[in-house]
């Protein structure tokens, strides 16, 4: 038996996605988190094969940090992001903090399912779409962010300082402007708000 915990703040998907896992014979949701410190802490304690994880909770694009919290538990589950966010941000963020998979809420019923009982078994399980976007990238040479990188850029478009940035991702002023100087060189601009800019029309930032 495959047993699943849920993470997403929205009731009305949970109540879909468990509806659907629970009608298989294979699988049982054990559990249900609106939170990703809930998320963390049933993972701990429930002992899941697997958590479904958004990478949205509210405003806190939070799911990748939960993910890394999760797979570093003494016996941590699997995770399979399932999410409506597929930025290239989005996608390099999960897959650094551990996730086994990751699938779009729009992604049919099969697809689903197949994923949740590849990622418990340990096998990749990524979308079509985002499998494809995956491929491009290597195939094509291109701008890339390191994570970090991205979560400073990611804090500075929400309007962040660099006192601010520094404080939420306890580093120094000092590195936060490092790390941007790398982003503009990257990016070929020369301010905060182009290279947001840029990263958006690349698809690396929502």
């Amino acid at each position: 038996m495959i047993r699943v915990v849920i993470a997403d703040d929205h009731p009305v998907v949970r109540a879909g996605v468990r509806a659907l896992l629970e009608a298989e014979a294979d699988i049982s949701v054990v559990g249900e988190a609106a939170t990703p410190d809930a998320a963390v802490a049933l993972a701990e304690e429930l002992g899941p094969e697997l958590v479904l994880m958004d990478l949205q909770f509210g405003d806190r694009a939070a799911g990748a940090e939960a993910t890394r919290r999760v797979r570093a538990l003494a016996a941590p589950p699997y995770v399979l992001v399932l999410t409506n966010y597929d930025t290239d941000g989005d996608i390099l963020g999960a897959v650094e903090a551990g996730a086994s998979g990751y699938l779009l809420k729009d992604a049919p019923p099969h697809e689903l399912l197949a994923g949740v009982r590849a990622a418990a078994a340990g096998q990749s399980a990524v979308a079509p779409a985002i499998a494809g976007r995956l491929l491009a990238r290597l195939r094509e040479p291109r701008v890339t962010l390191s994570v970090r990188e991205i979560e400073v850029l990611r804090l500075v478009a929400r309007g962040a300082s660099n006192a601010e940035v520094a404080g939420r991702l306890h580093i120094t002023d000092a590195t936060v402007k490092s790390h941007l100087a790398h982003v503009f060189s990257k990016l070929g601009v020369s301010s905060r708000t182009a290279a947001v800019s840029a990263a958006r029309a690349l698809g690396i930032l929502r």
